[in-house]
């Protein structure tokens, strides 16, 4: 079966600075799958590279079995990201942002998903609203949004809760958990590591453009009895 997500070997350096430094992992389909470390550790440069928005120094990436370079259109249809940036376009209302994106996938009248989505992201009432007047934490909603719109098979999310309100996180797992449910591969990254915890199969432990630890969330935490995640992920950094 071919994997949801590809990695393999991948190395990308910023001058002297090694971001990633081949790294090579599998996710398949229908995984939740968490990818944490440090800051500076790589992952953004990773989910970068897997975007298609950088282009590593050497090795692959594919999503779907689409390499993200040779294939980029059929590779970037198959991924939604949600950026930890808050990016947005301030001429726009939050519908007609969602019909613009929907339009960069070549889907058009897809109205009642978009609906779905507002609702389950409890944004309906800022349908109508200027990007520019909404929160901080409003305009994040909607990066989620955006990277659900044309309903990709494998969805990252990076960083989706930071500055956010605890009853839209709630929300938003009880959202992203259908999607999996469902089908939908997920691969998160989070500071907030209770949510990995309790959301992801299987993890991967980044430091310094490296994996250095790779396995399922028990089987990593059974490795410290009586440890929490945080804890398995503080003696892991330091075992390194």
């Amino acid at each position: 079966m071919t994997a949801a997500v590809a990695i393999d070997r991948v190395v990308k350096h910023y001058g002297s600075l090694q971001a990633l430094g081949g790294v090579s992992l599998d996710i398949e389909a229908g995984e939740f799958f968490g990818l944490l470390g440090p800051n500076g550790a790589g992952k953004t440069t990773l989910i970068s590279s897997l975007a298609g928005l950088i282009r590593p120094d050497s090795g692959t990436l594919k999503v779907m079995g689409h390499d993200v370079i040779t294939d980029f259109r059929e590779a970037r249809r198959n991924l939604g990201v949600v950026p930890q940036e808050l990016v947005f376009d301030p001429f726009f209302n939050v519908r007609e942002t969602l019909r613009i994106q929907s339009g960069y996938f070549g889907i058009r009248k897809n109205d009642d998903w978009i609906d779905e989505i507002l609702a389950n992201l409890d944004l309906t009432s800022k349908a109508n609203v200027n990007m520019r007047r909404l929160s901080g934490g409003m305009k994040r909603r909607v990066l989620v949004a955006q990277a659900l719109v044309h309903k990709p098979p494998v969805i990252v999310l990076d960083e989706p809760t930071a500055g956010v309100d605890v009853e839209l996180r709630q929300g938003l797992w009880q959202f992203i958990r259908r999607l999996n449910g469902e089908g939908h591969t997920i691969i998160l990254t989070t500071h907030y590591l209770e949510e990995a915890e309790a959301l992801c199969n299987r993890m991967a432990l980044m430091k310094q453009g490296q994996v250095v630890a790779l396995d399922t969330t028990a089987n990593l935490m059974a490795a410290y009895p009586g440890a929490s995640l945080e804890e398995v992920f503080v003696r892991t950094m330091q075992q390194q």
